[in-house]
């Protein structure tokens, strides 16, 4: 699930971003303050006789992904709202103020199992199973310091009491844990939506992008392209979008078919509404005749 910790408070300044590290809040700090890069190695491994087996999948908080719902969705052969509907909770992601989608529990017990948890045999859809789940024990962070162009990531690990995995003798690198993990794909098709959530949280802290809060509307818009692809891909072809931004022809072939392609159009767009950023275009005629209704507005000729 999303973490964030910032070193300082205005959007531009040195920020550190913790992204998915499984933490139970009621586990005090289980975290251990140590970096690891990917050639850096630590013992762990979950396996049926593990004497701890299943504890993870109780009383966990999973924030879900727009690749895990791509992926559940595609296991269960259901429409997205219909997954929405019968295995998540809506929830605000405090830190960002933006709206999240979390996999619900059986029960209001705290010690409520995770809805796919198929008893003994462990998780009922294992090979589609979320980011968050994958990653432990391991969480990951991204830091840019100020007047750098990219982020640099690095790991850490995650030692939570009631988990004996970390006592197995199996030893293997972070890159080894991740390609094992299927984690590569995974990361590359959430980074936009990640980058999202992290300015936004660093942008709270002025109040908003433009110094002010996110509309309901845009909200709205922010969770379906998050979490349901379909409704998103009848919005893009049914209303006024393509009219409105410059997509070639090429691309927008590829937008009646292809999830992924479509996801990183809407974070393009999203990040151009939210932030302002050049991400997508509008067609020059459009552009030019919201010039002009600008202009007028403000009383210019």
């Amino acid at each position: 699930m999303p973490q964030t910790g910032f070193r300082s408070s205005g959007p531009e300044q040195e920020v550190e971003l913790d992204i998915f590290d499984g933490v139970r809040q009621s586990d005090g700090n289980p975290v251990e303050p140590v970096r690891l890069q990917s050639t850096d190695s630590f013992c762990f491994s979950c396996h049926p006789t593990v004497t701890c087996w299943n504890r993870c999948c109780h009383n966990a908080d999973v924030t879900l992904t727009p690749a895990d719902i791509l992926m559940l969705t595609r296991k269960l052969a259901i429409e997205p709202a219909e997954f929405l509907a019968q295995y998540t909770v809506p929830d605000n992601w405090e830190k960002s103020d933006l709206p999240v989608a979390k996999l619900r529990t059986d029960g209001q017990a705290a010690e409520g199992a995770c809805v796919f948890l198929a008893g003994d045999e462990g998780c009922g859809v294992y090979d589609a199973r979320p980011a968050t789940c994958r990653y432990y024990p391991l969480g990951l962070a991204s830091i840019k310091m100020m007047g750098a162009q990219k982020k640099e990531d690095f790991y850490f690990l995650v030692r939570e009491s009631h988990c004996r995995g970390h006592k197995e003798d199996r030893q293997q690198t972070v890159a080894e844990f991740r390609t094992e993990q299927d984690l590569e794909t995974l990361d590359e098709i959430n980074r936009a939506w990640i980058d999202i959530m992290m300015k936004m949280t660093s942008w709270r802290s002025v109040g908003g992008p433009n110094a002010k809060k996110v509309s309901k509307q845009t909200k709205q818009m922010f969770f379906m392209v998050s979490t349901d692809v379909t409704t998103f891909r009848r919005f893009v072809f049914e209303s006024r979008f393509l009219e409105t931004y410059a997509i070639d022809e090429e691309t927008i072939e590829d937008l009646r078919t292809d999830d992924i392609s479509l996801l990183q159009l809407g974070f393009d767009w999203l990040k151009n509404v939210l932030f302002n950023e050049q991400t997508i275009n509008m067609k020059e005629d459009v552009l030019k005749a919201a010039i002009a209704r600008g202009r007028s507005d403000m009383g210019a000729t």
